[in-house]
């Protein structure tokens, strides 16, 4: 006796939505970062650690969006990276926590783990 159809589409319909709301927040993340260097003040002390900021959200940003192309058109293939993704962004909310962050981590957690959740199930062979 196994899951029924439904549940494999709505797993894989949070999953795309999920996927894209994570890619949205990245986005958001770079806008932020670049309204700060353009208020900034003072000369940067390591404009290149801010490039290597925009690089890695960039791609994160990329590689979260094509990850819910792949769920959107039934495809295996963005499984393992999104699943992957969502098990660091946990180990960097559990970070986050052990740091007394929790108004980081938390929110972030959740997604995380829900995210985690609807890829592992939102694929079925």
């Amino acid at each position: 006796m196994g899951m029924s159809d439904s549940f494999y589409d709505r797993a894989r319909t949070s999953a795309v939505v999920l996927l894209r709301i994570e890619s949205a927040i990245l986005v958001g993340l770079i806008v932020y970062l670049a309204i700060l260097d353009a208020l900034r003040t003072k000369p940067l002390s390591a404009p290149l650690a801010l490039a290597g900021d925009f690089i890695a959200l960039t791609l994160g940003a990329i590689g979260l969006f094509a990850c819910s192309l792949s769920f959107a058109r039934k495809k295996s293939w963005g499984r393992a990276p999104a699943l992957l993704a969502n098990l660091i962004a946990l180990g960097v909310a559990y970070y986050m926590a052990s740091g007394k962050f929790f108004i980081g981590a938390i929110p972030l957690g959740l997604l995380a783990f829900i995210a985690s959740f609807a890829i592992a199930f939102g694929y079925r062979e």
